[in-house]
């Protein structure tokens, strides 16, 4: 019998790569949206899922509409990857971070239960939990400091959760994922704006790319692979959770460095804090800038997370490296640029 998936967040880059994965494994899928936001479907069409995806309007702020869906499409696979999902945001809107990224996590939980607790669920937990970090590497056994409404938000459902697991022994896994980047990253995440501006800069030779903190450290890997690792975590006969990530930990500026060297661009740096500059070394342009105004008001300075768990039980290792994700990204974002798929400059 065809297992039925339904993904919320469908749009966004983890929902397509997880919804092409779940049909390459024969899956029916089903992809949740929200009604009173456009539908952006390029991310499927990209990757070849599109027609082959059942949409359902969800909103998580409603319960009963969750209750509704769950109880139309009895799905065997619940997969959570809807939120409010930039930091940056959740300081301007902290309530309605805390509501979807929060409390909407727990209406699903409950609404599963209700309709049939045998449903397998994923939640979408993040790294950001660890924020202010206690121990480097972080592991499953890190105690957890968010520097942010989304990362606190992250948190409270994180462990609603192990909460519902434990007291209603529902399969519910949480996914403890560390940055995950891919050609398919909205222009609004600084990976993506970093590939996307340069590409255009090493196009047109104009333009400045602005960054905040060019210090902080993050682990990043490829938005595929954890997506892979979602998918076995739900497989296990016992349900917990993982950290998914490389082990390996780059900074902005680090970054900036691949994403340019991907180009044949060489960058020449200045300057410290907010007086730092790069410069094409080539032609001596400034190429990139500091600029306070994308500062977090609390800052997380390194991330670094510890995938030993999921590589001894899942059997799962990051296959694609920094350096091969960053130069995926940039020559997608070349061929955006000389196909006119990218606006005249990246999204701050």
């Amino acid at each position: 019998m065809t297992k039925r998936a339904l993904i919320t967040g469908i749009t966004g880059q983890d929902g397509a790569y997880l919804a092409r994965l779940l049909l390459d494994e024969g899956y029916e899928v089903f992809g949740a949206y929200r009604r009173s936001a456009s539908l952006t479907t390029w991310r499927l069409n990209e990757i070849g899922a599109l027609d082959h995806v059942k949409f359902e309007p969800f909103e998580l702020a409603e319960y009963n509409n969750i209750l509704r869906t769950l109880t139309k499409i009895e799905p065997d696979e619940v997969y959570n990857l809807a939120a409010q999902s930039f930091v940056g945001v959740s300081f301007e809107q902290p309530l309605y971070t805390s509501n979807i990224d929060g409390i909407g996590v727990t209406r699903l939980l409950e609404a599963i239960r209700t309709v049939n607790p045998n449903m397998k669920m994923y939640q979408a937990s993040t790294s950001e939990m660890f924020g202010k970090v206690q121990a480097v590497p972080q592991s499953e056994n890190t105690p957890f400091y968010p520097r942010s409404p989304y990362g606190v938000a992250k948190l409270y459902a994180h462990w609603m959760s192990v909460n519902y697991r434990e007291s209603h022994d529902m399969f519910t896994v949480s996914g403890i994922l560390f940055n995950h980047e891919s050609p398919l990253r909205g222009l609004e995440f600084v990976t993506r704006k970093i590939t996307s501006t340069l590409a255009r800069i090493s196009i047109d030779g104009r333009g400045e790319l602005e960054l905040g903190n060019l210090n902080a450290q993050r682990d990043w890997g490829f938005a595929g692979d954890y997506m892979r690792a979602a998918f076995l975590m739900m497989q296990q006969e016992i349900a917990q959770d993982f950290v998914i990530a490389s082990g390996r930990t780059h900074s902005v500026r680090d970054f900036v460095n691949a994403a340019a060297n991907a180009l044949d661009m060489e960058i020449d740096w200045s300057g410290e804090n907010e007086n730092e500059v790069g410069r094409n070394k080539k032609t001596g342009d400034v190429v990139v800038r500091v600029n306070p105004k994308f500062w977090r008001p609390a800052e997380v300075e390194l991330l670094l997370g510890d995938p030993s768990k999921a590589r001894e039980i899942l059997g799962w290792q990051a296959e694609v490296s920094f350096e091969d994700l960053v130069s995926k990204m940039v020559v997608a974002d070349i061929k955006n640029v000389e196909e006119g798929r990218l606006p005249s400059r990246s999204l701050e």
